[in-house]
């Protein structure tokens, strides 16, 4: 069976935002090896053994889409993009879990420590979805550009489409937001 053409995607989700819930069935299998890709590439920078698996991950991001009021659909890729940012959101949601249950654990921790290393993994990624938003609030569209290329995957072509600006500013948005969270983050000294 041939891969569908991006417009087949693009004709399905505006039939869905329509109200046509037999495009929502016609548009799962046409996604589904796009969303694991995705869901592949972020639990990729998951811990091992973590307790949310690729599948999962699809499966919940699926679900959550469902349930999200009419979008406007623009095109495959703007799909693709509010995907990767439900993707982001649940692990995000996953991993300030794992640190409430971290607190107050009264059990002393070490390097060491497989639990340890969970925690320390966890508040990595709420740390940089605190950056994120603060990032968003100063410039909210080189935060996009981050969520698309590194969440999401997207290339700099595929970004620049879905945010209606040029490849060539998808790249240099792209180098400043990572000096700027790399600083955020405590990781940069501010030197080249």
């Amino acid at each position: 069976m041939a891969s569908p053409v991006p417009m087949d995607v693009t004709q399905l989700l505006v039939a869905w935002s329509q109200g046509d819930e037999g495009a929502l069935g016609k548009l799962g299998p046409l996604g589904y090896r796009e969303l694991r890709r995705l869901a592949h590439r972020y639990m990729r920078k998951e811990r091992a053994g973590h307790a949310l698996q690729t599948t999962a991950l699809v499966h919940e991001a699926y679900e959550r889409l469902v349930d999200t009021p009419h979008v406007r659909w623009q095109d495959r890729s703007h799909f693709f993009s509010v995907c990767a940012q439900l993707m982001r959101r649940i692990l995000v949601d996953y991993a300030r879990a794992q640190q409430y249950q971290k607190r107050g654990a009264g059990a002393p921790l070490t390097s060491l420590d497989p639990a340890r290393v969970r925690w320390e993994r966890s508040r990595d990624l709420v740390a940089l979805d605190e950056a994120l938003g603060a990032l968003a609030a100063i410039d909210p569209r080189k935060a996009q550009v981050v969520e698309l290329r590194f969440f999401g995957g997207l290339t700099a072509d595929e970004t620049a489409h879905v945010l209606k600006v040029s490849p060539d500013t998808v790249l240099r948005d792209w180098k400043v937001a990572k000096v700027w969270l790399l600083r955020e983050l405590g990781g940069g000294n501010g030197d080249g």
